[in-house]
C-alpha cells in the first residue's frame, strides 16, 4: 500500500467566512474614509478658511490620541475581545463624525469643532487598530496572516483608487460637511460586518490578569529588546515624522499656492493610488524573490526618492506641480505599501500572541505618537517660512527614514526573524 499524503492547508484566507466579512467591512469603511480625507480639508479651508497654522491643529488634533491614549489601548486591548472593540470604535466613529453635517446645517460650525471631532475620532481609531493589527492573527492560522495582510492593504488602496477622485466631482456640487456622511455610514457598515463574524476568542481570565500598567510596562520592555522591532521604530519614526509635516501642509500648497480645484487634487491623489494597489499585488512576491530583508531597504529608498520629487514639485507652475505629484504618489504609495506589508507580517510573526495588542500599541505609541508633534511642526514652519519650505523639510526628514534599513544587517537578511531573539523576547516566547 502507497502512503497517501494529507492535503496540504490552503494559504488562501478566503475560504474563511469570518474574513470574507472583515473584507466587506473594510472595503465599505475604506471608501468611507477616502471621502472624508478630502472633505475634510477642503471643508477647513475653503468653508472655514483655515490658516496653516490651523491645518497643523486640525491634522495633530486627528493624531493626537496615539500620543495620549496609545499604551493604555495595547494594555486594554489584550484583556478584551478584539472583535468587540472594533465594533465599539466603529460606532463611536460613525458618531462623531454625522456631528459635522448637522453643526453645518444648522450654521454653528467653527474650527474648534473640527478639532474635538478629529480627537474623538482619532481615539476610537488608536483602539481599532490596535485590535485590528492584533486580530488577523487570531482569526486565521499563521500560515495566512501574509496573504491575508496583503488582500485588506489592498482593499484600502483601491478604495484609495477612486475615493479621492469621486470625492473630488462630489465636492464640486455637494457641500463637503455632507460628504462626511458618507463616512459615517462606511463605519456603521463595517460595525455590521464585524458583528456577523464568529471567532474563538476569549478574554484573558481576570485572575490571570495583573496590574495594567505592569502588563504594558511587560509589551514596552518586549519591543525594547528586539532589535528588528527598534530598527522599525527607528526608521517609521523618521519617516512618519517627514511624511506627516508633508502631507499636513500639501492640501493647503496645492489648494492655495498653485491655485488647483478641489477636482484636481481629487484626481491627483487617486491617480497615485495606482501605486498602492500595484504595491499590494507585488509585495509578497518581492520578499519571496529578493527577500525580507532587501524588499524592507529598497521599498524605503524609493519613498524616499518619490517624496524628493514631490518636494519638487511644489516648487513648480501648476500642471507641471499636478503631473509631479501624481508620479511621487504613486512611487510613495507602492514603496509604503509594500513596507508595510514586510513588516507587519513580520511584526506578527515575531510576537507571542498573548502580547500582540501591547506590541502593536507600543510602536504605533512611537511611529503615530510623532505624527500630532510632525503636524503642530508643519503648522508653526508653514506660518514662519510658508508651507512650500516646511514641505522640503519634511520630505528631507522622510528621506532620513531610509538610512536605517541601509546601514542595518537586517536590510540584507533574506528571512527576519521568525522568533525573538532579544533576552526578554525568549523569555517570553518561553512560557
Amino acid at each position: 500500500d502507497t502512503y497517501e499524503q494529507p492535503p496540504a492547508p490552503s494559504r488562501s484566507p478566503w475560504r474563511h467566512p469570518g474574513f470574507r466579512l472583515l473584507v466587506s467591512g473594510q472595503a465599505l469603511s475604506q471608501v468611507g474614509y477616502q471621502l472624508e480625507a478630502l472633505a475634510v480639508p477642503v471643508l477647513a479651508i475653503q468653508l472655514l478658511h483655515a490658516s496653516a497654522q490651523q491645518m497643523g491643529y486640525l491634522n495633530a488634533s486627528a493624531t493626537a490620541a496615539f500620543l495620549l491614549v496609545g499604551l493604555l489601548a495595547g494594555g486594554w486591548v489584550d484583556r478584551m475581545r478584539k472583535r468587540r472593540v472594533m465594533m465599539v470604535a466603529d460606532g463611536v466613529r460613525a458618531a462623531a463624525i454625522l456631528v459635522v453635517p448637522v453643526l453645518w446645517v444648522s450654521g454653528n460650525l467653527q474650527i474648534w469643532h473640527l478639532y474635538v471631532v478629529a480627537g474623538v475620532v482619532g481615539v476610537a481609531t488608536v483602539f481599532f487598530d490596535v485590535a485590528y493589527q492584533s486580530f488577523i492573527p487570531i482569526l486565521l492560522p499563521g500560515e495566512q496572516v501574509g496573504r491575508a495582510n496583503g488582500v485588506l492593504e489592498g482593499v484600502a488602496q483601491v478604495a484609495r483608487l477612486g475615493g479621492p477622485g469621486v470625492a473630488g466631482a462630489l465636492l464640486a456640487v455637494v457641500a463637503a460637511p455632507l460628504l462626511l456622511v458618507a463616512d459615517a455610514v462606511g463605519f456603521a457598515a463595517s460595525a455590521l460586518c464585524l458583528l456577523a463574524i464568529r471567532d474563538g476568542e476569549a478574554p484573558v481570565p481576570a485572575a490571570e490578569r495583573r496590574h495594567l500598567f505592569a502588563e504594558i510596562g511587560e509589551g514596552i520592555r518586549f519591543v525594547a529588546s528586539e532589535p528588528l522591532l527598534r530598527l522599525l521604530l527607528v526608521a517609521i519614526g523618521l519617516s512618519n515624522l517627514g511624511a506627516t509635516m508633508v502631507f499636513t501642509l500639501l492640501p493647503l500648497v496645492v489648494l492655495s499656492d498653485l491655485g488647483a480645484t478641489v477636482v484636481m487634487l481629487g484626481v491627483a491623489l487617486s491617480a497615485g493610488a495606482v501605486g498602492g494597489v500595484l504595491g499590494s499585488l507585488v509585495a509578497a512576491r518581492l520578499a519571496e524573490r529578493f527577500g525580507e530583508g532587501p524588499t524592507l531597504r529598497w521599498s524605503a529608498v524609493a519613498a524616499g526618492v518619490a517624496m524628493g520629487l514631490l518636494g519638487l514639485g511644489v516648487h513648480l507652475p501648476l500642471w507641471p506641480a499636478v503631473a509631479a505629484l501624481v508620479i511621487a504618489e504613486t512611487g510613495v504609495s507602492a514603496a509604503i505599501v509594500i513596507f508595510n506589508m514586510v513588516q507587519v507580517t513580520a511584526r506578527q510573526r515575531l510576537c507571542p500572541p498573548r502580547l500582540l495588542g501591547r506590541m502593536n500599541a507600543t510602536i504605533r505609541f512611537v511611529i503615530w505618537g510623532i505624527m500630532p508633534l510632525a503636524a503642530l511642526l508643519a503648522g508653526f514652519l508653514g506660518e514662519l517660512f510658508g508651507a512650500r519650505t516646511a514641505v522640503v523639510v519634511g520630505v528631507t526628514l522622510t528621506l532620513a527614514g531610509a538610512v536605517p534599513f541601509l546601514v542595518s544587517r537586517y536590510g540584507a537578511r533574506v528571512e527576519l526573524p521568525r522568533e525573538p531573539e532579544g533576552p526578554r523576547g525568549r523569555t517570553v516566547s518561553s512560557e
